[in-house]
């Protein structure tokens, strides 16, 4: 689900779901973004490959996806840098 746009950037809502058996992206029946991946939520290790993923699916440079809020729960607030709503809603 989108929150808001910004100038220059985009605000996304996702939903984690750490130590899934595959690493995907998705949209569920309300619309909302729910990301399932492989990686433990320690160290970071799941925000990183969330990045990752995000940016393999969105085909944009890592940098331009922040985590804003979030960073130690399963619900986050991105930034990406440089889309539409319409596009990044287009490309998941």
């Amino acid at each position: 689900m989108i929150i808001s746009r910004m100038e220059t950037r985009t605000l996304i809502s996702i939903s984690v779901t750490p130590r899934s058996s595959r690493s995907r992206i998705s949209r569920d029946e309300q619309g909302g973004i729910r990301a399932y991946l492989n990686s433990p939520p320690a160290e970071g290790r799941a925000n990183e490959e969330l990045i990752v993923l995000l940016s393999r699916l969105l085909g944009i440079a890592k940098s331009r996806i922040r985590i804003e809020r979030g960073g130690r729960g399963r619900k986050k607030t991105l930034s990406i840098e440089g889309m539409t709503e319409a596009e990044i809603l287009d490309r998941i």
